[in-house]
């Protein structure tokens, strides 16, 4: 298992937005994250940042298997409508560096 941070960033004005959107997610996309290999998706906001913390099987794997499944196209269409950047299916990977954990 592998544990992914993840960072993103809203475009102003759409923190409430983003929020509600995340009140709960549809269901067939939450079935397609489970199948794909995802235990935990997390996120934190601070002012427009986004901090993900996504515990999964293969970080890579689940990104090449959602990208352009039927459950993730719309979802993420609507994400567009609130992230200053899409995000990047194409590196599979997180740039975020792992430093340091309390034993």
């Amino acid at each position: 298992m592998e544990t992914v941070a993840l960072h993103t960033r809203l475009i102003p004005g759409q923190e409430e937005a983003y929020e509600a959107a995340h009140a709960r997610i549809p269901d067939d996309l939450d079935a397609a994250l489970r199948a794909a290999g995802v235990r935990s998706w997390r996120i934190w906001r601070s002012g427009l940042d986004l901090f993900h913390v996504v515990e999964v099987d293969d970080y890579a794997a689940m990104m090449e298997q959602m990208h352009g499944h039927p459950a993730d196209i719309p979802w993420q269409k609507r994400m567009d409508e609130f992230l200053d950047a899409p995000l990047d299916y194409d590196s599979g990977r997180s740039d975020a560096k792992f430093v340091w954990e309390l034993p």
